[in-house]
């Protein structure tokens, strides 16, 4: 089947657009940076790409604004990384040091919900939600609404230095150092309280570690995003270079489908005319004008390419002017290609010719591959899910059954034990008592074991005894000398040991250690 005509009305300017980071005409690292100016697209994936550049923005400019109600004795941002606490803070949830292994595992799942959605989509992290993605998105918003889209930034930056383009430049570049400014900012908020740091930062009475890490921050953000764009895509980032362990035959990626597309002509309806077959491409160049890695996907599988499926929206537009049937450019998956491409060719043996994928009337054969859904759910992407959730589910379990009390015991060492005028023997202990929650609780402490032995607590009620109740501040760690007796006719009871325990009365909850009574003749 022959395309249908191209109309005048359905005429599509060419652009003369040129992939400037392809593999093939790239020049080496030392050679100077050709800019590129993508034009900008209209489409669902560009409408996606804005929400996304929206949320995570937003969430990251004003989450250390938050603020969360923990009581008196708790900082009430939402979110803070205290370090001179040496704790976390995350809404309702409170991490210690010593919990750290949350951290651990969210990052775990974060590693694993990276090959899960790239085995799934491909390099939909790159093409989506990766920082750089998201930064240089935004300063290309900058730049367009300063100088204009595509030919009018060629332009300017073609033409000599007069005063409309000082201006410009300096506007543009002035703006994405705020921006740059900006995100440092918001980055030392989520260290410290964010309207108090904000107050001493501007009052130049800020730690001079804030200012190191917004000057730092400014700098990297403005020449990454800016200066740089696809260059720390291609030269420094490593995922493209170990992406394809993640991918298979059956994953998404973003394809020019030559099986339809070729041969290109410009000029269908002439083409058309003289009987000649061509393929839906018609060499507009349109996908290579958008895109922002400066390549043109019409080449194939690139480690360049980041799959923001723009120049699927710039290729639908153009097959909504000629009439034709959008996915020239499309998400696919190398099997469904593979087949196409063999039924396009006869399994090799011929030139790729359109008539074998079409009936007469323009619509596909059977025997085309259409993408189905269903694909995503198989064994790999369900592997790399099911470890993802085990280890969340994990993590939760851990996170709601976990006591906001902890005892810990730490023996003196020298001296490892003190025989008193009546032939008793004392021995010395440093007892911990961490109260992870910001209310004041009183605790009981008990010793259990060596029934003959006693307790006494440095400054606490006088006298010896088993159990004593401590008051323990909020959200810390209250320390207590304590000492244990055993009289000299039942040293024998300390071949058992004896246990601490920490309870709560009013929330029941507790923790035990324990611990070694050393005696003369041992040593432990």
């Amino acid at each position: 089947m022959r395309p249908q005509p191209v109309t005048k009305a359905a005429s599509v300017e060419r652009l003369e657009a040129e992939p400037v980071n392809a593999a093939h005409v790239r020049k080496p690292l030392y050679e100077k940076r050709r800019k590129i100016f993508p034009k900008r697209a209209e489409g669902r994936f560009r409408r996606f790409k804005w929400l996304v550049m929206l949320v995570t923005l937003g969430i990251y400019y004003l989450t250390p604004w938050i603020r969360w109600d923990r009581g008196e004795h708790a900082p009430d941002q939402a979110v803070l990384v205290d370090l001179a606490a040496r704790r976390f803070y995350f809404f309702f949830i409170e991490i210690w040091p010593q919990e750290f292994f949350f951290v651990a595992g969210l990052l775990v799942m974060a590693g694993f919900g990276l090959f899960l959605v790239t085995s799934a989509v491909g390099r939909a992290w790159c093409g989506y939600t990766c920082p750089q993605t998201v930064w240089v998105d935004l300063f290309l918003v900058v730049e367009r609404f300063i100088e204009g889209d595509r030919n009018a930034r060629m332009r300017l930056d073609a033409g000599p230095w007069t005063l409309d383009k000082i201006w410009k430049r300096a506007v543009k570049h002035a703006t994405w150092l705020l921006i740059g400014i900006a995100t440092g900012g918001a980055w030392i908020f989520y260290f410290a309280d964010a309207p108090s740091l904000l107050k001493s930062f501007v009052m130049l009475e800020a730690p001079p570690v804030a200012y190191m890490t917004v000057a730092i921050l400014t700098a990297t953000t403005y020449v990454f995003g800016g200066l740089m764009r696809e260059q720390v895509c291609t030269y420094m980032c490593p995922w493209p270079r170990i992406q394809a362990a993640m991918l298979d035959e059956n994953s998404l990626v973003v394809t020019y489908n030559d099986w339809r597309g070729e041969p290109r002509s410009r000029h269908a309806k002439k083409a058309a005319a003289a009987g000649e077959v061509v393929g839906d491409c018609v060499d507009c160049n349109a996908c290579v004008a958008v895109c922002p890695m400066g390549i043109d996907i019409r080449d194939g599988q690139q480690l360049e390419c980041i799959t923001c499926a723009l120049c699927i929206d710039a290729c639908d537009g153009v097959m909504d002017k000629l009439g034709r049937e959008r996915g020239l450019i499309a998400y696919a998956t190398l099997s469904d290609y593979a087949s196409n491409m063999a039924l396009a060719t006869n399994n090799g043996a011929t030139a790729i010719d359109p008539t074998r994928v079409r009936h007469a009337d323009g619509a596909f054969v059977d025997k085309v591959r259409q993408f189905n859904w269903r694909i995503v759910f198989r064994p790999r992407v369900l592997l790399y899910f099911g470890v993802w959730a085990l280890v969340g589910i994990g993590l939760l379990y851990a996170l709601v059954s976990r006591d906001r009390l902890e005892l810990n015991v730490l023996h003196d060492r020298n001296p490892q034990f003190v025989i008193e005028s009546d032939g008793s023997v004392r021995n010395g202990y440093m007892v911990k008592l961490l109260n992870m929650i910001p209310e004041q609780r009183t605790i009981m402490l008990t010793l259990d074991g060596m029934p003959s032995a006693t307790m006494r607590i440095a400054g606490q009620a006088p006298g010896d005894g088993r159990r004593f109740a401590v008051g323990v501040d909020p959200d810390k760690v209250t320390a207590l000398k304590v000492f244990v007796t055993l009289p000299k006719e039942k040293l024998a009871e300390a071949d058992e040991g004896f246990t601490l325990t920490a309870e709560d009365p009013s929330s029941h909850e507790r923790d035990v250690y324990e611990a070694n009574f050393n005696r003369p003749g041992e040593a432990r």
